[in-house]
């Protein structure tokens, strides 16, 4: 049995490993190229794109770890089917039963990391990234210049753009900015320009040795001016420290709410968000049971229709989970109901199978005892039996 036991939890783990890491590579992937053409548009700033990808990656865990436990459980069992080392099993007095153990001893570390994950890091992580993205918001439109790209806000309103800076005091080269008013279309343009802070707070982009031309739409009228050093504001400073308002307009996101807040608030919408935190520990247990019976194949025939169908059931599960959360949140089903329901139907239909499984690949002719019978017996049909 501890050989069992070892061979079993080394090789679950080991799978685990590659499909998290797979997983990992993938998610991250489509989060950079996603965030990076977020940063290109001007919608969040270059400087954030890797602490972004960091805290994003904080929230995905707790799905990702319970996926990769469960294609680890199912991959494990159906491979020891296929390459007919069960024979050996079974044949050593073991049952489909005895698998449970060290599944559970895989499963249950693997759920309390991810009872940490989104009952505490998660809703930090979520908090980090509402920062982020509300203290870029919180800059002025000239502020969130990056040189060498265009910039745009108020719909197209406002163009920058600005160019390299051509020596070590500047902060930004060449500047362009294109303004269009109701009454005056306005371009303003720069040799160079740097932010300066005053003594109060108040900040200013500088621009120095440039020109300002103002055009008044459909009249022949217009403005020209010629400055060595021009000033506009970017920002004053308020009474509020900008951080703890960026902090305060961050918690107001659902997801980024720490738990015992939820707690408190005591609605509809922070009772989904708690089950939702709840259900995903929960979800990595019941995937990775479910995974036992699920993996049974026939060595003769095709996997790709038992893999198909525990892939189906497992994303009906997950969808089941949100499709509660947001009952619960919408005041559709009670929270006391709602989160257990979906469980406890997982849970039966674990049962149900596991329990199939086991009575059919008991003797037929009932001469065996209680735990099915020779471990020939339990060979000849387990694998062929649906």
């Amino acid at each position: 049995m501890s050989l069992f036991k070892r061979s079993v939890v080394g090789e679950i783990v080991s799978h685990a490993s590659v499909v998290m890491s797979t997983l990992l590579i993938v998610w991250l992937s489509v989060l950079l190229v996603r965030l990076l053409g977020d940063a290109a548009g001007g919608q969040i700033g270059a400087d954030v794109v890797l602490g972004l990808a960091a805290f994003s990656t904080i929230t995905a865990l707790p799905v990702i770890l319970a996926v990769s436990l469960f294609i680890a459980v199912l991959t494990t069992v159906s491979r020891s089917y296929r390459e007919s080392e069960m024979v050996v099993w079974f044949a050593s007095g073991l049952s489909l039963a005895d698998w449970l153990r060290p599944v559970l001893r895989c499963a249950i570390p693997v759920a309390v990391l991810i009872a940490v994950l989104t009952l505490g890091a998660s809703p930090w992580a979520y908090r980090q990234i509402a920062e982020y993205r509300e203290r870029f918001e919180q800059r002025s439109d000239l502020s969130k210049v990056v040189a060498g790209q265009f910039a745009e806000s108020e719909g197209g309103q406002r163009v920058f753009f600005a160019e390299e800076p051509t020596s070590p005091d500047q902060e930004l080269g060449g500047v362009f900015i294109r303004i269009n008013e109701p009454e005056w279309h306005s371009l303003v343009m720069a040799g160079s320009a740097r932010i300066e802070t005053q003594e109060n707070g108040d900040r200013f982009l500088v621009l120095s040795s440039g020109h300002r031309y103002d055009l008044k739409p459909g009249e022949a009228e217009m403005r020209v001016a010629d400055f060595e050093r021009y000033g506009v504001r970017l920002e004053s400073r308020s009474s509020d420290d900008p951080l703890q308002q960026a902090r305060a307009a961050a918690e107001q996101v659902i997801k980024a709410r720490p738990t015992l807040q939820l707690l408190e608030d005591n609605d509809n919408r922070a009772r989904g968000q708690i089950m939702w935190r709840l259900a995903l520990p929960l979800a990595a247990l019941n995937l990775a049971l479910l995974a036992v019976p699920l993996g049974v194949v026939n060595p003769r025939l095709g996997r790709s229709g038992d893999l198909l169908l525990a892939g189906l059931i497992g994303l009906l599960y997950m969808n089941l989970i949100n499709l509660s959360r947001g009952w619960i949140g919408s005041g559709k089903l009670d929270f006391g109901v709602g989160v257990w329901l979906v469980h406890a139907l997982m849970g039966a239909l674990t049962a149900w199978l596991l329990y199939r499984r086991l009575r059919l690949a008991g003797p037929k002719d009932g001469g065996a005892g209680k735990g099915g019978g020779t471990g020939a017996a339990r060979h000849q049909e387990a694998p062929g039996t649906v």
